[in-house]
């Protein structure tokens, strides 16, 4: 990555303990010095019992620094964080959680991070594994003696070490597997016990730069000749860019090739951006599903270059149905490599005339030494589509988007997070960091903490943070925005609020009209309404500026341009936007394709 790494002392506010060391050295503080030494910024924690030897040695061993503690509510919430930070930088953060009731409290987060392909190093801790040490009843509570088959499913490697030796040794591989391509998170469980143990001295530490994770492997020149003969020779080849790092110049090297091959382009919003979307090769707005009319434009394609897509097998679908897939499809890819059977988020198999495995970037990067690279293009953008106002002065989420590239004009800015009800259309993303992708496991809840640490990663780069989240996505996860409040990260939420989780009132009106029931009562057990919750209130209660709701259309944008002003100068802040109810025409599409198939 070529995004520098914000210094914890430098962005983030931080108490400052006076270190003593006096007293003896203790199992947990060799741990301490072990996290240090693997470069890891930050750890993101809800405290518990079970690692409190763990955390005096954060606070009084190594004085709150390298690694610096951030506080969070939840455990959901310190795991999503450091899932955030990891979207930006490609690099791990540690989350620590309590024992088994707190890694119960971060399964999803974990499932997350799982599905997104992104390195987090999770910390745990169990109550004394030897029983005779145990208190009565709370150790018993909270000792597993095989705490990581809670995650095992979804995380790349686990270990729960009984010594300090072994626990050097369980850190140094949870950080190499982690980063490892397909990258993914890791979990290693320390035995309170063993934390609480006197020691005469720190054991000596290994030196962590010789358990570096291994380089991005190269692909088989033969078989990159044979993808470049594919390509050359079509007349219609497509490249789906998929997932993808947050460097500029591999972007740059991407849309090289695909100017070169004279490739047309599809993304996709489950991503981050990887390609310019007004780029006049990108075909049609990026999405969660494929409009009808992009799968048709697919399907004239007759060779498909996949650089890592999510649910390849699922989008060749979209173009070719049951049919048998008409076009040679190349696929660049390593994910294969941590499928199980437990999870399906592997998706369907897709087919593969040549399989590449192995990251997309060496790929790009071997195609274009074995061509005529044309220059760069000096292309004119598409003109951005202004929404007609709302006959009943309403706001909708297109209006929404529209106002806020008004107010932000040139300046960069980086889409965090994104609503289930947003469109392609609606903003075009022309650097990496313009866009981070979603979730990942397409669960609701992590919109909040995903956006702290995303923000906390983004606080040197000069680009206003920003996420649009749904309201509901903030409620279940808004108490992780206290972070940012306490630790001063700079960023601005917006709620798009339709006052209701409204993704099911669709699933419940296709369910009626399916059955002959009336759509009218779609709304029962969905509307968030009666009371309406008061979210800016939510928002300043933790320490935010909380400003909203807004519902007048006239004065969204000197409310933005002021939110945005605050954020510039260090406030995290949350505008609540009313808005109405409804999906765009690709998002509908795109739902009603996964009902029919």
């Amino acid at each position: 990555m070529t995004l520098p790494v914000p210094s914890p002392a430098a962005t983030v506010r931080r108490d400052i303990p006076q270190p003593s060391r006096s007293e003896g050295i203790w199992g947990s503080d060799a741990l301490a010095e072990m996290i240090r030494s693997l470069d890891i910024p930050y750890v993101c924690l809800n405290p518990g019992s079970s690692f409190r030897g763990l955390h005096d040695s954060l606070v009084n061993y190594l004085g709150n620094q390298k690694p610096q503690m951030l506080l969070c509510l939840h455990e959901e919430h310190a795991v999503a964080m450091a899932h955030g930070y990891a979207k930006v930088t490609g690099k791990p953060l540690g989350a620590i959680v309590h024992s088994n009731v707190g890694l119960m409290h971060a399964t999803m987060a974990i499932y997350d991070i799982w599905c997104d392909r992104l390195p987090v190093v999770i910390m745990g801790a169990t109550g004394p594994v030897d029983a005779a040490r145990r208190r009565p009843w709370i150790d018993w509570l909270h000792t597993a003696q095989d705490q990581g088959a809670l995650v095992r499913h979804y995380t790349k490697w686990d270990c729960q070490p009984a010594s300090v030796g072994a626990s050097y040794e369980a850190l140094l591989r949870a950080k190499q597997i982690a980063e490892t391509a397909p990258p993914g998170p890791t979990y290693v469980c320390f035995d309170a016990a063993m934390q609480e143990q006197k020691l005469d001295a720190i054991p000596p530490l290994p030196d962590a730069s010789r358990y570096a994770p291994p380089p991005t492997t190269y692909p088989d020149p033969k078989l990159v000749d044979q993808a470049l003969a594919l390509l050359k020779g079509a007349k219609n080849p497509m490249i789906l860019m998929g997932r993808a790092t947050r460097d500029k110049a591999a972007w740059d090297r991407r849309v090289q090739l695909a100017e070169t091959l004279n490739a047309k382009v599809l993304t996709d919003l489950k991503t981050g951006a990887a390609f310019p979307t007004d780029h006049p090769l990108h075909l049609a707005p990026p999405g969660v599903f494929l409009s009808g009319d992009t799968g048709a434009l697919l399907k004239q394609a007759d060779v498909v270059l996949s650089l890592d897509w999510v649910d390849l097998a699922g989008t060749l679908k979209q173009g070719w149905g049951n049919a048998p897939v008409g076009c040679k499809v190349i696929q660049v890819s390593v994910d294969q490599y941590i499928h199980n059977g437990w999870s399906m988020d592997h998706q369907g198999l897709p087919p593969a005339d040549i399989y590449l495995a192995c990251g997309i970037e060496p790929v790009v990067e071997e195609l274009l030494a074995r061509l005529d690279v044309k220059p760069a293009s000096d292309y004119t953008p598409a003109e951005w589509a202004k929404p007609a106002a709302a006959a009943d002065g309403s706001i909708s989420i297109h209006a929404l988007a529209a106002t806020l590239k008004d107010v932000v004009g040139d300046d960069d800015i980086c889409l965090m997070r994104l609503p289930l009800g947003w469109a392609g259309d609606m903003w075009h993303f022309r650097h990496p960091l313009d866009y981070l992708g979603g979730d990942g496991g397409g669960g609701i809840g992590s919109g909040p903490g995903m956006s702290v640490g995303s923000a906390l990663a983004l606080k040197d780069t000069g680009r206003l943070p920003v996420s649009i989240l749904g309201d509901g996505d903030f409620m279940m996860g808004n108490a992780g925005l206290w972070t940012a409040a306490n630790a001063g990260i700079p960023m601005l939420i917006i709620t798009a609020n339709n006052r209701s989780f409204f993704n099911d009132e669709v699933h419940q009106e296709r369910v009626a009209k399916e059955r002959g029931r009336p759509v009218e009562n779609r709304w029962i057990g969905q509307r968030i309404d009666d009371p309406a919750p008061d979210l800016a209130m939510m928002a300043r209660a933790q320490g935010l500026k909380g400003v909203g709701p807004v519902t007048d259309p006239a004065s969204l944008a000197d409310v933005l341009r002021e939110a945005i002003a605050a954020v510039r100068e260090g406030a995290a802040v949350v505008v609540d936007v009313h808005v109405t109810a409804g999906y765009s025409p690709s998002m509908a599409a795109g739902m009603t394709r996964s009902h029919d198939e």
